[in-house]
């Protein structure tokens, strides 16, 4: 029996309000409108912004309402699809998108940005392209975090925010390519350019840390710090292709101070993968004059990170960078591909899989530091 056209109840995890753990409940994912697409999510994970979304601020809680379907990282098969979708058929394995990719527009003509706006403004606040969500909980509207909200077993995503990948891909391993991993090692070869035989600095040794890591070494440069408070992901960072790890924890000077030191004058290129002005201003200052470049790939809303003006007059760069700088539809496949291909680890970065029914427990570890990521299996297994 199909299910296209029709109203699906399945099970999601719901934030009713902040700061209190999700809620597994019985919900309505709506059939989509026109040029969206209905997934059934496969795999999801558990990225450091769900939980910062969970635990909002009332500033925040004005620009993303509650009750939300948290999740933008994850991988499903289409189930059906709506008037003037012409790209994807049922069937289709694909991964849905924080960020799209309209191919009409001047940003997505230029090769100098990934940042499409299509649907932006609506996706930011929780809603598709008419103003509405496509999820429903006890006949109220529960919003779409980024316009993907993939701790729902269904969910609809607009057709310019979806990437279709080959048939022979594991969801439950590719799923990491709708964020953290792609936007750590972008950062490093997309955004950055790191070169060949150079000194480089990750900030930070989460999943988009331990991908800039990985994508230090896979434009071979020379030296790769890895920096955290936290000790038990430097096996990790190794492994990926660190050269050395540092905790600041462990000086009574500067990170900056003790990078500039290690590297004989500041390395070549910092990568700042934690979301705090305070570390993106160390990750700054650790960069050789001249020539020294920082990328900024760590998200940070409200805050504002200190500059002195003298570091860049001196010839530094200071960069920003969103889903590592991949044009998404067009891009996420060719990653898909390096996996496949084995040029690209993913299995590394998943230290915990769980059910939907125990996705609390995957925020408990993504806090406490003991999980790099934790594969969700949004059904029975």
């Amino acid at each position: 029996m199909t299910t296209a056209g029709q109203v699906i109840t399945c099970k999601a995890a719901i934030a009713w309000e902040p700061g209190k753990p999700l809620s597994i409940e019985d919900v309505e994912v709506a059939p989509p409108k026109s040029h969206e697409v209905r997934i059934k999510v496969v795999t999801t994970g558990v990225c450091q912004t769900d939980n910062e979304y969970l635990y909002e601020t009332e500033q925040r809680m004005k620009f993303r309402p509650f009750p939300l379907v948290l999740g933008h990282e994850g991988a499903g098969i289409v189930e059906s699809v709506g008037p003037d979708v012409t790209k994807f058929s049922p069937g289709d394995k694909v991964i849905p998108l924080f960020l799209p990719q309209c191919e009409e527009c001047d940003r997505c003509r230029s090769p100098k940005t990934n940042q499409c706006r299509r649907n932006w403004a609506n996706t930011q606040v929780g809603v598709l392209a008419d103003g509405t969500s496509r999820i429903s909980c006890r006949g109220q509207q529960v919003y779409q975090f980024l316009g993907v909200s993939s701790f729902s077993q269904y969910t609809v995503v607009p057709d310019t925010s979806l990437a279709k990948i080959r048939p022979d891909a594991p969801l439950d391993k590719v799923f990491l390519l709708g964020c953290g991993v792609s936007t750590g090692y972008g950062a490093a070869v997309k955004t950055g350019k790191v070169e060949k035989d150079s000194k480089c600095a990750v900030f930070g040794l989460g999943a988009v840390g331990l991908a800039a890591v990985m994508g230090c070494k896979a434009a071979e440069a020379k030296t790769i710090i890895g920096i955290d408070v936290n000790p038990a992901r430097f096996e990790k960072a190794m492994l990926l292709g660190a050269t050395g790890c540092v905790n600041p924890s462990n000086y009574n000077k500067s990170i900056q101070e003790v990078i500039v030191e290690l590297s004989q004058g500041g390395v070549d290129y910092a990568l700042e993968c934690v979301g705090s002005p305070a570390v993106m201003t160390a990750a700054l200052e650790s960069t050789i004059d001249a020539w020294g470049v920082c990328v900024i790939a760590g998200w940070s809303e409200t805050e504002s990170m200190n500059v002195a003006v003298e570091k860049i007059l001196m010839g530094r760069t200071l960069m920003g960078t969103y889903f590592g700088g991949w044009k998404s539809v067009s891009d996420v496949p060719k990653l898909v591909d390096a996996y496949m291909n084995n040029t690209l680890k993913l299995n590394e970065f998943i230290t915990h899989s769980l059910p939907l029914d125990r996705i609390n427990q995957a925020f408990d570890t993504l806090k406490n530091g003991t999980s790099i990521r934790t594969a969700i299996s949004l059904w029975p297994q």
